[in-house]
């Protein structure tokens, strides 16, 4: 009786985990699937590594030419005349900065109040419907129609090209990305979060202003990082409004906000056509300079995005 017991037993555990040959489950060329799995990864690669090779080509390009002119002079100099050696664009740094500062200043506010209003006031308004398809066409505007839009309204109206007007056509670059990211953001704030301040009395501008925006805040900064990469490198638009200058756009120590101001952008378009070999090089130390102030600006909103998602 113990023997058929056993028997069963054995013939029971045969039923449960029958044998496997693990040789199916190793990869072969010679099987059909295998094989084109193989041909569409190496496809793949292939093709990524033939998309990268301009970024890479033009990135070496640019280490090379521009790292052999690269010294302190650069950042802390006015250009050179033609004819002379030396000199730098440091006055072209502080003219972006300055700029993009004065877009920022512009386009975050009211494009995160413009994201408040899509996402939580009225999201289902003719107004939201209107402002949202504005912002998606402008997203995808032509910046030296923001020029001509800045230069017939701010420099024809102030009576000359300023840093100020540059910072208004950098703005509208700016701002359908600050809105649409922002509007995002502020939507994948949890509901349960806005029902429990609620819960606990809090008024729908108390829920704004100290729950939502708080937690949609680290979203928010990554899209206006991305907005202020784009503008940093943008020509057109300062060509009709800022122009150039060889000078700081500082006077007696302060800013001068309504005076033709250089950028980097409008400084290598210049330096590049010129034909001197000092003016070229220079054209290269700023294009990589400026290359390194973008890069800087995605790698800060990549960074703060990546801790929202970690929190």
């Amino acid at each position: 009786m113990k023997t058929t017991v056993t028997h069963d037993r054995h013939e029971l555990k045969a039923l449960q985990s029958p044998a496997i040959d693990l040789g199916i489950l190793e990869k072969s060329l010679r099987r059909p699937r295998s094989l084109f799995n193989f041909i569409l990864s190496s496809l793949t690669t292939a093709l990524t590594l033939l998309a990268l090779t301009p970024l890479f080509s033009v990135l070496y390009m640019l280490v090379v030419r521009g790292c052999h002119k690269m010294t302190l002079s650069l950042f802390t100099s006015l250009p050179p005349a033609a004819f002379e050696e030396g000199g730098g664009f440091g006055n072209a740094i502080v003219g972006t900065l300055l700029m993009v500062g004065i877009a920022a200043l512009i386009s975050v506010p009211s494009g995160i109040l413009a994201a408040v209003f899509l996402a939580e006031v009225g999201p289902r308004t003719r107004l939201a419907q209107a402002l949202r398809f504005g912002a998606k066409v402008l997203s995808g505007f032509p910046s030296i129609l923001a020029g001509v839009f800045a230069y017939g309204a701010v420099v024809l109206v102030t009576g000359g090209f300023s840093a100020f007007a540059g910072g208004v056509a950098l703005s509208l670059l700016m701002l359908p990305t600050v809105i649409l990211t922002a509007e995002e953001a502020i939507r994948s704030v949890p509901s349960k979060v806005r029902e429990a301040a609620a819960g606990m009395g809090a008024t729908r501008t108390q829920v704004i202003w100290h729950i939502v925006l708080p937690m949609a805040m680290p979203n928010i900064l990554t899209g206006v990082m991305l907005a202020v990469a784009r503008a940093a490198g943008e020509t057109a638009p300062l060509l009709f409004t800022a122009l150039f200058s060889n000078y700081w756009p500082v006077t007696d120590g302060k800013l001068v906000l309504m005076q033709p101001t250089s950028s980097l952008a409008v400084l290598i378009y210049k330096f590049s056509g010129s034909a001197f070999d000092n003016l070229i090089e220079m054209a290269w130390a700023a294009a990589l300079v400026l290359v390194l102030l973008v890069l800087i600006a995605n790698l800060i909103g990549q960074s703060l995005s990546k801790r929202n998602f970690q929190e």
